[in-house]
């Protein structure tokens, strides 16, 4: 008898960049910070009106929008790799909005690629006691995300 898989290591993600002066992988040993990668559209999908009868209306939007933010420790060398691809990409706009970034998870067939994408700006950082976590954010003109069925043990 076939039962659900229930658990989840960052292990099995994996995040790759490819752009203008850009080509990374992020996933284990690439230095992403506790709290990983996350993906979030810009717009909703739906528009509801409700109209003076009751009556309900749909308006489905077009947008396919997203942020992506990349949460990376200070000491991993992912940040230099994506500060000279920045300093690139931003000296002319041939080369500015033209990243892909695709994110996989192995173990549940998870799929997410967003094209079209810029860096949001240089992110902050600081200097103290402890270091810090670098926030690299991107725009996406489009994000595709399959959320896939998980695996099981027989």
């Amino acid at each position: 008898m076939a039962q659900a898989f229930t658990a989840y290591s960052f292990r099995d993600v994996n995040c790759s960049i490819v752009g203008p002066g850009l080509a990374i992988i992020l996933g284990q040993d690439a230095g992403v910070g506790e709290a990983g990668i996350s993906v979030e559209l810009i717009e909703d999908k739906d528009t509801l009106v409700i109209g003076a009868d009751g009556a309900p209306m749909h308006s489905l939007h077009a947008g396919q929008g997203g942020n992506f933010t990349i949460r990376l420790l200070k000491v991993s060398s992912q940040n230099f790799l994506l500060s000279a691809a920045y300093a690139f990409q931003s000296a002319t706009s041939a080369t500015w909005g033209l990243n892909t970034i695709v994110i996989t998870d192995s173990s549940r067939g998870d799929v997410t690629t967003g094209m079209q994408c810029a860096f949001r700006r240089q992110p902050a950082n600081s200097w103290a006691k402890d270091a810090n976590i670098v926030e690299w954010a991107f725009n996406a003109g489009r994000v595709f995300e399959t959320l896939g069925p998980g695996t099981t043990v027989v």
